[in-house]
C-alpha cells in the first residue's frame, strides 16, 4: 500500500507542478472564470480533465502506437495554434470593443464541459508529456505495469490537475474581483498571454521542440531536477 501511495502522491505532484506554467487550457479556465464565473470554469476543467485522464492510460498501455503517430501529432500541432491565435484575436476584439466584455469563443454557446474537452483533446502538449515522464518513471522502477500501479498513478494526476485548475479558477475570479471595472484591460492581458503562447509554439514547432521531437525522445522532459532528485534518491540508497 505504501507504494501506491507513493505512485498516488508522485503523479498528484508531477501533474500539480505540469498544470502550474501558462498554457491554452489554464489561461482559457482563467478567462471563463473570470467573464462567466467559477462554475461554467469547473464544468471547462472537468471535460479537460477527462481528456488527460484517456491520454495518460492510452500511453501507458499503447506506448508503441502513441509514438507512431506523427502525422496525427502535427495536425493537432497546427490546428492547436489555429485555436490559441483566435483565442488571442477574440480577446483582442473584446478588449478593443467594451460592449462585448467576453471572449465570443470561450463564452459561446457550447458547454464549457464539452468546450474543454475539445479543446484538450486537440492539444498535444500533455500526451509528450506523460510519455516522457512515465518513460522516466518505468525506467526507475517506481511505476511498474500494473493495473493498481495505472489506477493510482491516474487518481494522483487527475487530483493533481484538479488542485492546479483551482489555482486559475479561483485566482481569476480574484483577479475578476479586484478588477471587476477594467475588463477591458484583462482582456487585452489575456489576448497577450495568448498570443504569446501562439508565438512559444510556433518557435517550438520551428525548432523541433515541439511534441513530436518530445515523443521521439522521452528523456527530454520538463521539470528535470525531479529526474535528478529521484536519482539523488537512489544512489543514497544505495550507498
Amino acid at each position: 500500500m505504501a507504494k501506491l501511495f507513493r505512485i498516488l502522491i508522485t503523479g498528484m505532484f508531477i501533474s500539480f507542478l505540469g498544470s502550474l506554467p501558462l498554457g491554452t487550457l489554464n489561461v482559457a479556465v482563467m478567462q471563463i472564470s473570470i467573464t462567466d464565473g467559477i462554475f461554467p470554469a469547473a464544468n471547462f476543467a472537468a471535460g479537460a480533465l477527462l481528456v488527460e485522464i484517456i491520454y495518460v492510460r492510452l500511453s501507458l498501455i499503447a506506448m508503441d502506437w502513441v509514438r507512431k503517430q506523427q502525422k496525427l501529432f502535427m495536425i493537432l500541432e497546427w490546428l492547436t495554434l489555429l485555436i490559441v491565435l483566435a483565442l488571442a484575436v477574440s480577446s483582442f476584439y473584446a478588449a478593443a470593443h467594451p460592449s462585448v466584455k467576453k471572449n465570443v469563443i470561450l463564452s459561446s454557446t457550447l458547454h464549457r464541459f464539452w468546450l474543454g474537452l475539445l479543446m484538450s483533446a486537440i492539444n498535444p502538449v500533455q500526451i509528450p508529456f506523460w510519455f516522457g515522464w512515465s518513460t522516466v518513471l518505468f525506467t526507475k522502477k517506481i511505476l511498474l505495469p500494473r493495473n493498481s500501479h495505472y489506477n493510482f498513478y491516474i487518481i494522483g494526476i487527475a487530483l493533481g490537475t484538479i488542485l492546479g485548475s483551482c489555482v486559475f479558477i479561483f485566482g481569476g475570479k480574484l483577479i475578476a474581483d479586484k478588477l471587476a471595472s477594467n475588463q477591458n484591460i484583462l482582456n487585452w492581458v489575456i489576448g497577450g498571454i495568448f498570443l504569446l503562447t501562439a508565438i512559444i509554439q510556433a518557435i517550438k514547432m520551428v525548432r523541433k521542440k515541439d511534441p513530436l521531437h518530445q515523443m521521439e525522445h522521452p528523456e527530454e522532459v520538463p521539470y528535470k531536477w525531479e529526474e535528478r532528485m529521484i536519482e539523488r534518491k537512489d544512489n543514497s540508497l544505495k550507498d
